[in-house]
């Protein structure tokens, strides 16, 4: 009961600490037949990888992603998943576990470690095991996969606030984002970004962060209406990644300042003969059902607690203590969470449109048949 998997007939199983040997991670439910590769896996890796700017941890890990099973070749010199699991691998090549050893037995505040001792009556120190985000490497691979089960489908993210300071929405540009270390769609924005993280870094302390995800391509119909909720299901994906202490869909907590009429999201008939929507304040899930809209989902970041600056703390023997945090951190943990969320919410809409096309099949067509034709 340690709650190592999530999802339903996409089931998405990781395993391995921080500094332990690898990281892991078993991906049960794909369908067979869907070309795959490790190159099909690592960009998205590449992409949360640490230790490419100065602005994340120094910690050289080269993330490189191995297939251990549940892939074969077709016949045609390709690579295709068999509907069997897929096993994946990544060795830790760069762990510095001494820089941990001073603080064996102290609980760094805002950390889980007092959680984790409570739970277990012990933890592993170094790096935080268990609960490091070091984890969510896995993760991201596994929503490499989850991308090529949902046909047509496109899920991006970027980093809309970083502290106090927030994008300009006008300033929008996706092509932004692949050109600045802070996965930002807002060029000016970034270089605010830059300086601001810059102080914050060489203070020794650090800054939370709002990352945005967009799925687009994602067909009317999935969710349920009651305990099945596709919204649901994201926001539980995105609390699951650490540090997130806040999701948003849609419009999020800012509905509660529209009135009925700002807020609703007026139809009509599109050139294509099927529905459009004015707005999409619902971010693409109504009633826990997607819309065929873009799917919106924001996520908050708290700032990581491990800082330089002295804390007071109290050790698992009962005595008072401070402490203060050494080893490679990073001063916005919100800056690589931009690929861990694309990946919970490509895990999340593949195992809803498994979940959908097993219960009824291919989608209904529109427009629906009047009563009586």
């Amino acid at each position: 009961m340690s709650h190592n998997t999530f999802g339903h007939l996409f089931r998405v199983t990781t395993f391995g600490e921080s500094h332990g040997v690898a990281l892991g991670c078993v991906v049960d439910g794909c369908p067979p037949r869907i070309p795959l590769s490790e190159a099909d896996i690592q960009p998205y890796l590449d992409k949360r990888r640490p230790g490419q700017s100065r602005y994340t941890t120094q910690r050289q890990e080269p993330d490189t992603v191995r297939i251990l099973s549940g892939v074969f070749d077709d016949g045609h010199g390709t690579q295709v998943t068999t509907g069997t699991p897929i096993g994946l691998l990544i060795e830790n090549v760069d762990q510095r576990s001494k820089d941990y050893s001073d603080i064996r037995d102290k609980y760094r505040p805002g950390h889980a470690d007092y959680t984790y001792d409570a739970k277990y009556g012990l933890r592993d120190y170094r790096g935080g095991g268990r609960q490091s985000a070091r984890e969510t490497a896995m993760r991201v691979a596994a929503g490499a996969i989850a991308r090529k089960v949902v046909p047509g489908m496109r899920v991006r993210g970027a980093l809309v606030q970083m502290g106090p300071h927030r994008i300009d929405r006008a300033r929008w540009d996706w092509a932004q984002v692949d050109e600045n270390p802070f996965f930002c769609p807002d060029a000016q924005a970034a270089a605010t970004f830059a300086d601001y993280l810059d102080g914050v870094r060489k203070s020794g302390s650090s800054v939370g962060a709002v990352i945005e995800v967009v799925a687009e391509g994602v067909p009317a119909g999935l969710g349920a209406p009651v305990y099945g909720k596709l919204d649901a299901d994201l926001a539980a994906a995105l609390m699951s990644i650490n540090a997130v202490k806040g999701v948003e869909i849609g419009a999020g907590f800012e509905a509660a300042s529209l009135t009925g009429e700002d807020n609703s999201d007026e139809m009509r008939i599109g050139n294509d003969g099927r529905p459009r929507f004015l707005a999409n304040h619902a971010g693409g899930i109504l009633g826990g059902i997607s819309t065929g809209q873009e799917v919106v989902a924001r996520f908050a970041v708290k700032p990581t607690s491990s800082i330089l600056s002295s804390r007071r703390t109290v050790t698992r023997y009962g005595e008072e203590a401070e402490v203060m945090t050494k080893g490679r951190h990073d001063p916005c943990v919100g800056i690589r969470a931009v690929p861990i969320g694309e990946a919970m919410v490509a895990c999340v809409v593949a195992d809803h449109y498994l979940r959908h096309r097993g219960q009824v099949g291919d989608s209904v067509s529109w427009p629906f048949a009047k009563p009586g034709a």
